[in-house]
């Protein structure tokens, strides 16, 4: 997962990216809502560990503008000393997904947000996928571009699809490996294998391919046609 702490007490801040990055996860930190909601909207996150005590911009109101003017859907997991039932509703009310009271284990920290990732990627994974020619039915398995049925091997299938839940968003060689084969690998060999053959049977006969290669960055997938 690829996840953002936005946290002001330096010693959390700093137990949470320790244990999170060990855990194999890439993470990012921001010491202040000013600084969090910067990242929240110019980066891509798989989830955010969200403080509610924040200088300059607090938890709520970080909250309340990712969702309602950033229009953002990433899982958030707020953090709070504050454990009063209208507390937890008025976290929920900005639009948290999920509430943990401090002090608490590093553990439940992750448990709860592989949990809040997984149910968004499942509700993602339940509709049906497009990015202009490119559709993926999940009931019937069927995968088209350009009207013609594609048959991939599972793994390429696999990167695909995790790049089609999100058109637009560049992927780092480390998700990607994460995602696929569930740890990131010592050499870029196996990535680069089934990327091929994925970039093979999209490439249509004009040169046309939704799937872009971002030098030293990573990849996506774009609409051609756009």
């Amino acid at each position: 997962m690829k996840i953002l702490i936005v946290e002001d007490d330096a010693d959390i801040s700093a137990n949470l990216y320790d244990y999170l990055a060990a855990r194999g996860h890439s993470v990012d930190a921001a010491p202040n809502g000013l600084v969090g909601l910067h990242l929240a909207t110019s980066q891509t996150f798989d989830a955010i560990v969200l403080d509610l005590g924040l200088p300059g911009i607090d938890g709520l109101t970080l909250t309340q503008r990712l969702r309602r003017d950033a229009q953002l859907a990433t899982p958030i997991l707020m953090l709070t000393a504050r454990d009063t039932l209208e507390d937890k509703l008025v976290g929920f009310d900005a639009g948290a997904d999920d509430y943990l009271v401090k002090p608490f284990a590093l553990r439940e920290v992750e448990a709860r947000l592989l949990a809040l990732v997984k149910r968004a990627q499942g509700r993602v994974v339940n509709s049906r996928l497009r990015l202009g020619q490119l559709e993926y039915d999940p009931d019937s398995g069927t995968l088209t571009w350009c009207e013609t049925a594609l048959a991939l091997p599972p793994k390429a299938l696999q990167l695909l699809l995790a790049m089609l839940s999100q058109p637009g968003r560049l992927f780092s060689r480390a998700e990607l490996e994460t995602l696929v084969w569930g740890e990131e690998q010592e050499t870029s060999d196996a990535l680069r294998t089934q990327l091929s053959q994925l970039r093979r049977a999209l490439t249509l006969a004009d040169g046309r391919c939704p799937l872009v290669t971002v030098h030293g960055r990573g990849y996506k997938l774009v609409d051609p046609d756009a």
